[in-house]
């Protein structure tokens, strides 16, 4: 059965056609440097946040490539129109989307099992205080908590899979979960409760 896009999901696949017309006009060529999200969003006439989306996710399909203080590169441009088939399928394709959400989920609980053990009470303290900010949605809460256990993990490259992953999906839907998930998750680092971590994740996974 057909899946209808929503207004966001066109909106995403408009700034991808956009951004390959460009390079398409400016002869780019693997390892050209692109312009800056400002540039682009100046240049393309879209917003930086729906820029920033694409971005991210042709860096999640290997058509780009970020280096810390230099920019991003043009890797394999010539899989341009593999990355636009990719991302319709991701984006409308409801299955694909629910393994890509329960990837990240299995992704997050073997996070939180690492840094059991390096967690200080410092740590905890701080993530009690992001779940005490006001000024952000539940999305937002998600995505910063998770940062911040992934940035503790020690491992880069299970930190920067997450951050592919998740920051492709939340440019169809929100991720989140209930409130209390990460009260009691919180509780378990307190408690020195392990075995906890596997147990809250399995419920998570029935809801």
């Amino acid at each position: 059965m057909a899946v209808s896009m929503s207004h966001k999901q066109k909106v995403y696949q408009g700034i991808l056609q956009k951004i390959r017309h460009y390079m398409d006009t400016q002869h780019l060529q693997p390892g050209d440097k692109l312009p800056s999200e400002r540039e682009l969003a100046h240049t393309l006439g879209a917003g930086r946040s729906s820029i920033r989306e694409a971005l991210r996710a042709m860096e999640f399909l290997g058509l780009i490539e970020t280096r810390r203080g230099e920019g991003t590169f043009l890797s394999t441009y010539q899989s341009f129109q593999t990355v636009e088939l990719l991302a319709s399928f991701i984006l409308q394709e409801s299955k694909t989307r629910i393994d890509l959400a329960e990837t990240i989920r299995i992704l997050e609980k073997e996070a939180a099992k690492l840094v059991f053990s390096k967690f200080t009470e410092q740590d905890i303290n701080y993530l009690q205080a992001i779940l005490r900010k006001q000024d952000q949605t539940l999305e937002e809460t998600h995505a910063v908590f998770f940062r911040y256990i992934f940035e503790k993990s020690n491992n880069r490259l299970l930190a920067k899979v997450w951050r592919l992953m998740y920051e492709f999906l939340a440019t169809a839907e929100g991720i989140s979960y209930q409130r209390n998930f990460y009260e009691e998750l919180i509780q378990l680092y307190a408690t020195k409760h392990y075995d906890g971590i596997e147990l809250l994740f399995v419920e998570l996974a029935k809801k």
